[in-house]
């Protein structure tokens, strides 16, 4: 019971703080988003050197993934900027990441400067990338808008609740028993019917999209989040831990919360960019 009450209580002020934060501005949204930015890169390079054995320095790792965030949030959300200027110190230190292993005689450097560089594009580009959804919908000569980047978390939401209903109703045939035991065909079909549901309901009241547009893009979180929390629990697996770290009591680590997120983001980019709204 008490773990019931922790997880409860987590979970809401979770879900409160994406909200607000999101909801609130884009100064909100880039605070939250830069600080899940941080804590998500210096939880996967933790993993990393806890359990391959490389020497990578986590501060530089997480030093990237912060400003490759900050890189992308004044790129997308200020006007008139130099896109070469703004990126070329982060290119600086990929340039120094590479260098640096010349001098690393501890471990292998291949390995390093790989899981240094899955570091960025796992832990890092997609909240990154949340950036350019932020500004699809902007009216009035703003650069913000809310309505992409809460959608992804809606549907999300969505899928979890209707897999989880319907798997546990009518569950029977496994998707990934080896990787994930409890997610069922009939769960991720469920997930994706309430997920549907919920952006013929978005479209409602947003006119970013149609209501079609908007079901396919549920579509597409629901088959991308599903590929997300899949690669993550096969990694998890070959670690052979539970969770990918305590931050979250009762919930895990940030990536548990985020993993399927990860795959989300830029899978409804793609997406965007091909139906033209982005």
């Amino acid at each position: 019971m008490k773990n019931f009450i922790i997880r409860t209580v987590t979970g809401a002020l979770f879900v409160a703080a994406l909200i607000g934060g999101i909801l609130y501005g884009k100064l909100s949204f880039g605070i939250l988003f830069f600080a899940i930015t941080i804590l998500s890169v210096n939880e996967f390079c933790s993993l990393i050197r806890q359990y391959k054995k490389v020497t990578f320095s986590n501060l530089l790792a997480i030093c990237g993934g912060a400003y490759l965030f900050v890189a992308f949030f004044m790129a997308s959300h200020l006007k008139d900027v130099n896109i070469l200027q703004i990126f070329a110190p982060y290119m600086a230190v990929l340039l120094y990441a590479f260098i640096r292993q010349l001098f690393d005689t501890k471990s292998k450097p291949l390995d390093n400067f790989a899981y240094f560089v899955l570091s960025q594009v796992y832990a890092a580009l997609p909240f990154a990338l949340l950036n350019l959804l932020s500004t699809g919908g902007a009216y009035n000569g703003d650069t913000y808008s809310f309505v992409l980047p809460l959608s992804i978390f809606i549907f999300i939401w969505s899928n979890d609740t209707g897999a989880f209903c319907f798997g546990c109703m009518l569950g029977r045939h496994k998707m990934f028993e080896r990787i994930s035991p409890k997610k069922t065909w009939e769960g991720f079909a469920g997930g994706a019917i309430v997920a549907m549901g919920a952006g013929a309901v978005m479209s409602i009241f947003f006119d970013v999209m149609t209501m079609w547009e908007w079901m396919a893009m549920a579509a597409v979180v629901v088959g991308s989040a599903t590929l997300g929390d899949l690669i993550e629990s096969s990694m998890k697996r070959e670690m052979q831990i539970k969770d990918s770290g305590k931050m979250l009591p009762g919930h895990g680590g940030i990536l548990d919360r985020f993993d399927s997120t990860l795959l989300a983001v830029p899978a409804v980019l793609v997406y965007l960019s091909f139906i033209g709204i982005l």
